[in-house]
């Protein structure tokens, strides 16, 4: 486990506590104004997708390891999927629950999740707890907002 991070580990550990801050205050909304927030503004989540891919290739460009860049090249295939389904299809998916779709659209979620939090534990313990802490907030105010 490394102490000193230098700029490209802050470049990933900045954006990887934004992804999961970003879904706690997703999903926060989403719960309260499903109807209002997440057919006009629910896109925007998958839209960061393109910030991630431009830090993950960064990362790949100057020559992080594998498991740092993964997250963004995961995240944009997650997002398309989802724009896809959710926005250009308008596919009703989650009531009722179609695995058809459920069951990529949560394994690319969970692989994205993962290859941001992961890495976290070869950087810093403290920063892979707290990554934990907001991934199990995220994942509560995802399942109540359903």
């Amino acid at each position: 486990m490394r102490t000193v991070l230098d700029r490209l580990d802050w470049l990933f550990v900045v954006w990887a506590f934004f992804f999961p801050i970003v879904l706690i205050v997703h999903f926060a909304l989403r719960q309260r104004f499903f109807e209002t927030y997440t057919t006009k503004m629910g896109w925007l989540v998958y839209a960061l997708s393109i910030p991630a891919l431009v830090v993950s290739i960064i990362l790949l460009v100057r020559g992080k390891t594998w498991s740092f860049w993964l997250g963004g090249f995961l995240f944009i295939v997650y997002a398309a999927f989802g724009y896809w389904i959710d926005y250009v299809r308008g596919i009703q998916w989650r009531n009722p629950l179609r695995p058809s779709i459920l069951v990529p659209y949560v394994l690319l979620y969970l692989g994205t999740v993962m290859f941001y939090w992961w890495p976290l534990g070869a950087l810093s313990r403290p920063l892979w707890i707290a990554f934990g802490i907001l991934f199990a907030i995220g994942t509560v105010l995802n399942a109540a907002s359903h």
